[in-house]
Parts: C-alpha cells; structure tokens; sequence
C-alpha cells in the first residue's frame, strides 16, 4: 500500500485548486436545479470491481510485452488492487478467475482484510487447458460431445461456487469459448442443447442468494459460429435456466456499432440484466481502457441504469473486464474506475423530467440537446472531491507515480516472462 502521508501532501497541494472549481461547479449545477452534494454522495456510494488479472500485462494473439513488477500470484494481485481502491475510493471488490487465482480461503480473506478489498462475482475458466486436468477443451467445454468434458467443466464451475462460498461472493460468471470454426464443424441445435444441460447442472448447484452471470461473446476464439454469441440467445440461457440466471454484458463483445445502451434497457424491462464488464473499443474484442474511444456510449448506457434505480429487484454488477498492452495496468485501471464513475455522475444529473417531456412530445432535438447538456457538463470537482474526502488522491495517477510504488514491487516480484500471447 502507499503511505497514507504521501496521499496527504499530495492532496494539500491541489486541494485549494479542487475546492474552488467544486464551488463554481456546484453553482452552476444549483441553476440547473441539481443539488451537486447529493450527486456527489451517490458518486461516493458507487463502486466498481476490479477483475484480478486486469491487473498483469495482457497481449494480443502475437506477443506479450510485460512491465517491471508483474503480479506473480493472486496475493501481489491483491496488492495492486488495493492500491487502486486506495487512491480512487471506487474500487472495493476484486473478481477472482479460477484456476488462476485459486488459493485456500482463509489465506484469500486475510489478503482482502489487509487490502480493505471484498470479492466480487466468481470467474470459471473452461476456455484453456490446465496442466493437471484429464480432458481438453479444445472442442468445447459446458457444449463438448463428449460427456466427461462436459463433467469436467461443470465440476470446475461448481468448485467455483464452493470457494466463491467461502469467501463472500455472491455469484458466478460463466464464459465458455465454445463454438466452430468451420461450416458443418458443429451441429447448431445439438451443441447449444448440450450447452443448455450443461448449464442447468451448475445452475441448481447455485446459492439461492447467489446469480449466475452468463456472457455472450459474437467471436474469439471461435471464428465461424460461437454457442453463446449474443444478447438475445443470452436472454434465452437465463430465460430457460431460472430467475437467479442473467445477462452479463462486455460492452466489447458486440459487433462495431451495435446499439448497446439498447440492449441493456431491453435487458433491464425482462429484469434479466445481472451485470457488466467494462471496457471500450474500437474494431472489436480490443478489451481497451473503458472510456478511452467511445465515452458518449458509457454515458448512454449509464443513463439507461439510472433511469431503472429503484426498480424491484435492480441490482446489476459492475465489473472492469480490460487486457492492457502497453500501459501500467494500475494506472489504467484507475483510470477507467474514475471514467465509469464520470459516466454514472453525468447520467445522475440529466434532466429526467424535460427528456420524458421531449421524449413524449417527439422532439427529438431536445431530447437529445437533454442528453448533451449533461454529458458536456464537466463533473470532475465532483469525482475529485469525493475523493479527498474519503482520505484517496485528488490526482490518483499522479500520486501513483510520485510514490514510486511500481519500483517499489519490481524489486521483490519475479521478473515476468513475455512468452506467448494469448488475448486476456
């Protein structure tokens, strides 16, 4: 963790700065009819997960390049984690990917309480091949045709509800890999019916206070058919398996230029939208910091979320889903924590009333001048000064580098081999 003194005398030098740009932000907001004191609780409320390995150099299907002061196991991964939430205040559970960061429970709960971390929804991984298991799943894993695969994988998932148990986690996020490559390869019908077998099997070994999180991804690392390959059969998985079964959405796992905010409003009327993976792109699965190519989507997808608080039973998860190649992943990490919470705090402040009226009047014009007038609006005093209050940076990154944490690790943790690829 970084000294709680290198915070302090960080923050003292842009405190002054902070507190007159939050002054005349909130003057212009109270003109507007926004009571920025409430919008910034509601800032400070909201969290976001971090994914575990997030926080390791991720790589394209060519080449890894590794920084200085990789995590070499799930304990430095926590570390690095809690010096994001440390620093943004808006990190406080971290996902764990099994078998990665498979480690006893009671060692993971001491880790987390050092941390100041909880743990988020649990992650199986059925998509590579583990040194000590029997089958491969180089054809599939919950779809395969052979059945023992099949009972490996679903024995895996549930090994994954076992832990998550024992540590907190209250749900389980399934993404296979299945699919083909070639036309005739699989039989459409028969492979999603044993898809659908499969998942009932995990499904009725879930907690009754736990979710089952289910991901559609229309490629990788199948190129010709993937069995769960978009939102509307990802509704259908959650419709046939049960009311604790819903839609988890990566807003990289779309075709370029899907309507996204769309899909998620659908999946909030039909009370299936269990969660997100946040991340951005530009062509595909690019798995790129969240906000860095398409904010204005962040923000229209979040203004769908808060339009839907309050309704019964409303409660997705939250979650960083990103592979990061050429920056320091806790700074990229922070960075996109800090962009979602933008996102959450410039939906807060649109005018509901006005865009219902523009909405039902169809003008569309002002319905969407609505929208701008809230996105344009600068809410960084807002995010900043939630911050400060709750003892983290004003300017997480630059406090990060000043502390000198990344030399700091890279002196102890082992040297990271760039071997390989492999997309994160």
């Amino acid at each position: 963790m970084i000294k709680t003194d290198h915070i302090t005398a960080a923050n003292a030098q842009a405190e002054t700065a902070l507190r007159a740009d939050y002054d005349a932000l909130g003057e212009q907001l109270d003109r507007r009819g926004v009571d920025i004191a409430a919008i910034k609780a509601q800032v400070s409320d909201y969290g976001v997960a971090i994914p575990s390995w997030g926080t390791g150099t991720g790589g394209t299907r060519f080449a890894r390049f590794p920084g200085a002061g990789e995590p070499a196991n799930i304990f430095d991964k926590m570390d690095d984690c809690g010096v994001i939430h440390q620093l943004t205040g808006a990190t406080p559970k971290v996902s764990l990917h099994i078998p990665w960061d498979d480690a006893p429970a009671a060692d993971l709960l001491a880790k987390a309480e050092e941390t100041n971390l909880a743990f988020d929804a649990m992650n199986s991984n059925t998509f590579q091949d583990q040194p000590d298991q029997a089958h491969s799943y180089k054809f599939g894993s919950l779809s395969h045709t052979d059945r023992a695969v099949r009972q490996q994988a679903i024995e895996h998932n549930l090994y994954c509800i076992e832990l998550g148990q024992k540590i907190g986690s209250e749900a389980l996020t399934v993404w296979v890999g299945d699919g083909s490559n070639f036309p005739g390869q699989a039989h459409f019908i028969r492979q999603f019916d044993r898809y659908l077998d499969s998942a009932k099997e995990v499904y009725a070994a879930i907690p009754d206070d736990w979710r089952l999180l289910t991901e559609h991804k229309i490629f990788e690392p199948a190129f010709y058919s993937t069995v769960v390959q978009d939102w509307g059969t990802n509704y259908l998985i959650a419709t046939e398996l049960g009311d604790r079964a819903q839609c988890l959405v990566d807003l990289g796992h779309h075709a370029p230029n899907v309507n996204i905010e769309m899909i998620v409003a659908r999946l909030i009327r039909f009370g299936k939208l269990g969660g997100f993976h946040f991340n951005d792109s530009k062509y595909g699965d690019d798995d790129l910091d969240t906000g860095s190519i398409n904010p204005y989507q962040l923000f229209l997808v979040f203004n769908e979320l808060v339009d839907a608080t309050g309704a019964p039973g409303f409660n997705p998860a939250h979650m960083l889903d990103q592979s990061h190649n050429v920056t320091d992943p806790i700074e990229s990490l922070m960075s996109s924590a800090i962009e979602v919470q933008r996102a959450y705090a410039q939906a807060l402040i649109v005018d509901r009333d006005a865009l219902s009226g523009f909405q039902d009047g169809n003008d569309a014009l002002m319905a969407s001048e609505t929208l701008k007038q809230a996105y344009r609006t600068d809410v960084e005093p807002i995010l900043a000064m939630a911050r400060l209050e709750k003892g983290s940076a004003i300017n997480p990154v630059a406090t990060y580098r000043a502390s000198g944490y990344r030399a700091q690790v890279a002196e102890t943790r082992p040297v990271s081999s760039g071997a390989g690829g492999g997309i994160v």
